[in-house]
């Protein structure tokens, strides 16, 4: 009988882990609680959820109703730190998340200087005010568009922080930003800094036997066909166009817009 009675509580226990199921939400602490609404179990007794962590905490929430709050500030968070939230509940049964959005890294940065620094090409800005790491899109204003030039994680924490990134600039007038795009897909973008470089204007001529672009200096450079399919870019002072189609082509450079045809 007691072993009986044993046998019949392990398969109790067994039945009520592997019956259990959880959701994960994870992000970055924005200041802002997550609100969950809960059903009823699917045997019609008692709510779904049964428990709720915070970074690997018990929640002490009061999570026996139909909708409750996940207080995220009493985990002495700071904006900006990690969170990791698991909720367990029932089989056959799906709380839902109303608001997961507030753990995602929203675009807060305020950019308070943006600089050239002609003697090293870097492009240079300092920020405040970010709240969770995201990447900075460093755009250079050439060729009638702006052209996305480099990439820098952002660091995505409270106080001053400081960026830079090479650049080519181009002979004449230059321009620069900074953006990010956050969850809400729209993208913030920082104030443009312009200056002009007295270096002459880039030309390009075909090299013998025609298989290579020779350029008068160094430059970033775009090759669309005809189509205006971008086929090539890169950055240097020749291009090898001898895996090209034969046929006419578009070349951007320097600030100049031109075209070649490879026979």
């Amino acid at each position: 009988m007691k072993k009986s009675l044993g046998i019949l509580i392990f398969l109790t226990l067994f039945t009520t882990f592997i019956s259990a199921e959880e959701i994960k939400v994870e992000g970055i602490y924005q200041g802002e609680n997550l609100f969950v609404m809960n059903p009823f179990a699917s045997t019609g007794v008692g709510f779904c959820v049964y428990e709720v962590t915070v970074n690997g905490e018990i929640t002490t929430d009061e999570i026996n109703s139909s909708a409750f709050e996940i207080d995220l500030s009493v985990f002495r968070l700071k904006i900006g730190d990690k969170v990791v939230v698991i909720i367990k509940h029932k089989e056959g049964c799906m709380p839902k998340v109303l608001n997961p959005e507030v753990l995602k890294p929203k675009s807060t940065y305020k950019v308070i200087d943006i600089t050239v620094d002609r003697k090293n090409k870097k492009l240079r800005w300092k920020t405040t005010g970010e709240r969770g790491s995201l990447p900075f899109i460093v755009e250079q204003f050439k060729w009638n568009k702006w052209v996305k030039i480099a990439t820098v994680k952002g660091k995505g924490t409270e106080g001053q922080h400081s960026y830079a990134v090479s650049i080519v600039p181009t002979s004449g007038t230059n321009k620069f930003r900074v953006k990010q795009i956050d969850y809400s897909r729209k993208p913030r973008y920082s104030p443009e800094v312009t200056y002009r470089s007295l270096d002459p204007p880039v030309t390009f001529s075909p090299a013998k036997p025609k298989t290579v672009i020779n350029f008068s200096a160094v430059t970033s450079w775009e090759i669309y066909d005809f189509y205006g399919r971008l086929v090539k870019k890169g950055t240097g002072n020749k291009v090898d166009i001898s895996k090209l189609k034969k046929g006419d082509y578009f070349l951007n450079y320097d600030n100049q817009m031109g075209r070649f045809t490879k026979k």
